[in-house]
């Protein structure tokens, strides 16, 4: 077995790698069970694609065909049906979808409450902002594939949206459906797509973030940078090995208490109500029918009830809101005149975009904006310190009216907008109080974080 390992380690750094990313890799002794997540949505990612090599040996990415061998897949041959625990491998594969969302949501809350995005892992954090965009990307494409009528008539109204670009829009919708409708052309590039190009990117991301994790060493519920206190062996003091303490002792349990909860979705709720797996989805697309609702799967409604919530009677208010931002920011710039300048011109030329383009434009906007905020995060918070342990109330309130926010955002995406589901007021409403909530939680971060009083930050790591 020696042998083995040094005939392949002359060739390939086997064990060096080993050492640099596990056995030798220092991660800081006070992880918490909020750092189950990542390694988590690695399990999930594993089993999106095992599963998901599975299910493309039997389905038929033809319009005429798509819905007919989803069909056939979930028949079981010991029940006189045509693929043999096809069901158990759709289910995994449409619950796995769910899962790797509720992980990785999860793991991005760490990294607010921790300061996970700060210095040194700015690159780290836009890496993981890229791979959580390409992973909507990837499950909208599979959406599609069932070929249901909630999949086709949810593709027809999210590529539609890109017809609100000015002067690009129509061609840009039509060239990405392949054809002037969702149709088959759009069905087999959804297809190619979801099963080679994106997997592909996603690996490669995911790669990319471990490696970048390991340059600069992970975070800690303190916010504190073990490798600034080595003793003489040039060992962090607060570190230990993440193999075998990490992999054994806190993965692998992490890793048996998902998959007991993952099967219990699976064998006992796989639909979740409707939730998980949507019961139009259930009746083969019809282009004459529209369900009696187009909402996108829970995972994305946060966002498409922001893109909702933008009408003609937001548009004040969000003027009012660009403002208010611009004028806390110049008088916090006062007395550098070029700074007041650009920061003037921005909030005048958003006003007069209020007025020039449609609430759709505006919708789709502010839609894009709530992810392409997230890429700067490390910029946007200015503390002085990284983890909510030692960080005032202010920023304390703002995460979790946020998370709030969030939450609700995404509970109104899946309701009618005129309806009233909360108290009071609309749904559409409500959706634009919490809109204006989200956005404010990043446009105002670098004021409430500058004002928000900080506790002292120990000089070694905690319990």
């Amino acid at each position: 077995m020696q042998k083995l390992i040094s005939w392949i380690d002359d060739r390939f750094p086997l064990i060096e790698t080993w050492e640099y990313h596990l056995s030798k890799y220092y991660a800081p002794k006070n992880f918490n069970v909020w750092y189950y997540f990542g390694s988590l949505a690695v399990v999930v990612l594993v089993i999106q694609i095992v599963t998901g090599i599975f299910l493309t040996m039997h389905y038929k990415p033809d319009t005429h065909l798509a819905f007919a061998s989803v069909e056939y897949i979930m028949r079981d041959v010991d029940y006189g049906r045509d693929v043999d625990y096809g069901w158990l491998i759709r289910y995994m594969h449409s619950t796995g979808a769910s899962f790797f969302f509720i992980t990785v949501y999860l793991h991005m809350f760490r990294g607010l409450m921790y300061g996970s995005y700060r210095g040194p892992r700015e690159l780290l954090w836009i890496i993981g902002v890229v791979i959580f965009i390409a992973l909507m990307a990837e499950a909208f494409m599979g959406y599609l594939l069932p070929w249901g009528n909630m999949s086709y008539w949810g593709a027809q109204v999210i590529i539609s949206l890109f017809d609100a670009i000015p002067y690009v829009g129509h061609g840009l919708s039509e060239w990405i459906r392949g054809d002037f409708v969702v149709s088959d052309a759009t069905l087999n590039r959804f297809f190619a797509f979801h099963v080679i190009a994106v997997p592909l990117v996603l690996i490669v991301l995911v790669f990319l973030h471990l490696v970048a994790l390991h340059a600069v060493g992970s975070n800690n519920p303190d916010g504190i940078e073990i490798k600034k206190n080595k003793g003489e062996d040039g060992i962090p003091l607060d570190g230990i090995p993440f193999h075998p303490y990490y992999t054994v002792g806190k993965d692998l349990f992490g890793v048996v208490v998902f998959l007991m909860i993952y099967s219990a979705v699976v064998f006992l709720g796989p639909e979740l109500g409707g939730i998980f797996l949507e019961h139009d989805n259930f009746v083969p697309a019809n282009i004459l029918q529209t369900p009696p609702e187009i909402k996108p799967l829970w995972y994305f409604t946060p966002f498409y009830s922001i893109l909702r919530a933008t009408t003609s009677d937001l548009k004040p208010i969000l003027g009012a809101f660009f403002g208010v931002v611009g004028a806390i920011s110049a008088y916090y710039s006062r007395g550098k005149i070029l700074r007041v300048g650009v920061i003037g011109a921005i909030v005048a030329v958003l006003i007069l975009g209020l007025y020039v383009l449609e609430a759709k434009v505006w919708g789709v906007i502010l839609m894009g904006s709530s992810l392409v905020v997230l890429f700067f995060l490390p910029w946007l918070d200015q503390s002085p310190v990284k983890s909510v342990r030692y960080r005032g109330w202010i920023y304390k309130l703002a995460l979790t009216v946020f998370v709030i926010a969030f939450i609700i955002l995404g509970y109104l995406g899946m309701k009618t907008p005129a309806g009233v589901d909360l108290i009071w007021f609309q749904n559409k409403t409500w959706a634009q109080v919490f809109t204006i909530i989200y956005f404010s939680f990043f446009f105002l971060m670098p004021f409430y974080t500058r004002w928000d009083k900080t506790k002292p930050v120990p000089e070694r790591v905690t319990k």
